[in-house]
């Protein structure tokens, strides 16, 4: 396995951007990401608002896919994510779904012992995930700085991007140009307080294109499910692009009326939140594989 190390970083997903190294298609690689604040927080006197904010969000790359044209998927499976043994939280007023409640900024240092970490003596396994992933917008798209979700991934931060993952990406632009980063140790779903536990993080990849493929938002699988992710300004708009998306698919897959693929989801889809923290909110739509699966989602 290739490990890159390179220190170069982007802060928005955009048309034109001179990658820094080239991944071969089908090569499997190791990337180090910085964590959220760029190291910027590492003990309980860092405040929040104290910080050089043009370094939030970091996202390692970008990297040109060889082989990687406008009209394919990119494949990335997540093989592994070794973190750091430490990482930040925090809160500050305004910050995260109850802003309004929170009366001074305030940093969390937490250590990560034995796989575990241990928050004020409370101690839970950790899920390492990867909070920013994603490729191009494409030319025909304003650029999206890494802070924000959108449908090229991006800011996502939903905690089904772990090891043993897939995620698909449209490609938009030749060499898809992805990059990574924002791993956290554990996050609940929603990351209600504007951060998980943001650490620096090793993710190991295998990245493979899929060519001739289409699809509109990402996509993930693990082994039981697939799971179509979108963003909009509310959740509700959330739910309806992933709705949408997956109805289609749905109904194509299975060659029935559209009103019966709308039965199907919503008998056997779950809808869960993201994040609802970032500047557009982000959901899945959850199905078992027994029901639909990525290759009857990507065939022409």
């Amino acid at each position: 396995m290739r490990v890159i190390k390179k220190e170069n970083v982007i802060y928005k997903f955009e048309h034109g951007l001179n990658p820094i190294d080239t991944i071969q298609d089908g090569e499997t690689v190791s990337i180090h990401t910085q964590d959220c604040f760029y190291q910027q927080v590492l003990s309980n006197d860092d405040i929040i608002t104290e910080i050089d904010f043009a370094k939030v969000n970091p996202a390692s790359g970008p990297f040109y896919i060889e082989n990687a044209e406008i009209g394919d998927v990119l494949k990335v499976e997540i093989l592994d994510i070794k973190i750091a043994r430490s990482g930040s939280i925090v809160v500050l007023p305004g910050g995260g779904a109850l802003g309004d409640k929170v009366t001074k900024p305030l940093t969390r240092i937490v250590q990560i012992e034995d796989n575990q970490v241990n928050f004020l003596g409370l101690k839970q396994d950790i899920d390492p995930m990867v909070g920013v992933m994603g490729v191009s917008p494409g030319i025909e798209q304003e650029g999206v700085v890494t802070g924000t979700p959108g449908n090229h991934g991006g800011n996502m931060d939903t905690t089904d991007i772990r090891k043993g993952a897939t995620v698909y990406f449209p490609i938009r632009e030749r060499g898809a140009l992805f990059a990574l980063g924002d791993c956290h140790a554990i996050m609940g779903d929603g990351e209600l307080c504007v951060s998980g536990l943001e650490v620096q993080a090793d993710v190991s990849l295998k990245v493979s294109v899929i060519k001739d493929a289409d699809i509109k938002w990402p996509l993930i699988e693990n082994d039981k499910e697939v799971m179509v992710v979108a963003s909009a300004e509310t959740l509700d708009e959330a739910v309806v692009k992933a709705a949408s998306e997956l109805t289609q698919y749905v109904q194509e897959a299975h060659n029935i009326e559209w009103e019966e693929a709308y039965m199907f989801n919503s008998m056997f889809v779950d809808y869960k939140i993201s994040q609802v923290v970032n500047p557009l909110k982000t959901v899945r739509a959850v199905v078992s594989k027994d029901l639909l699966t990525i290759s009857q989602i990507l065939k022409k």
